[in-house]
């Protein structure tokens, strides 16, 4: 039972590498020209669809009303993203053997940080594509912009957008809660000892 903080910890971090294999974003556009829709998954680090030339069909689709061509190899979170979580990781399995309270519950709040940072930095990412369009689009419509929404659903022209987190987005999640249950669970074994 005194090694239990110390294994969620760890496991914890271990946990947080599950985003290598999940994507942990999905945005699907849906439209009567796409029965199926067409959905977009956002990884760690890449971003992939729900079948083969997802990301060029809506790259086409972009183009038309004057969006920016989504490149994966131009988007730098793509390639830091995946440092951070496996740096994030390491700090917590460090942080586990080390079996302090404190740690744990600093080991918590910098994936809140880091979490809160990502998801505004998705929604800046989103305003810019949405909001910044070429001025020699073929479909203009005064006032019009295209940002998908970051939670939810939206009426962009004829397209329902969808965005939500996906599967991968449980790693964190989990990762998030053993750290606060082996930051509540040590400081009971250490009060206990008082």
């Amino acid at each position: 039972m005194r090694s239990l903080p110390k294994i969620l910890i760890i496991l914890g971090s271990v946990l947080l590498l599950g985003t290598f294999l999940s994507p942990i974003w999905r945005i699907t556009l849906e439209a009567p020209q796409y029965p199926g829709g067409i959905t977009m998954y956002i990884w760690i680090n890449k971003i992939s669809g729900n079948q083969p030339g997802t990301l060029q069909n809506i790259n086409i689709l972009n183009h038309y009303i004057g969006m920016k061509m989504i490149e994966p190899e131009s988007i730098p979170e793509l390639k830091y993203f995946p440092k951070v979580i496996i740096g994030l990781a390491m700090l917590g399995i460090v942080f586990g053997f080390i079996n302090n309270k404190k740690l744990f519950l600093v080991w918590g709040m910098i994936i809140i940080i880091l979490g809160i940072l990502g998801i505004y930095d998705f929604y800046l990412w989103e305003y810019d594509y949405g909001h910044n369009l070429a001025d020699d689009a073929a479909i203009k419509i005064p006032g019009q912009t295209y940002q998908p929404p970051l939670f939810g659903s939206k009426m962009l022209l004829n397209f329902n957008a969808i965005s939500y987190p996906y599967y991968g987005s449980i790693f964190i999640g989990l990762s998030l809660a053993l750290s606060f249950a082996a930051f509540f669970l040590k400081r009971k074994e250490d009060n206990s000892k008082i």
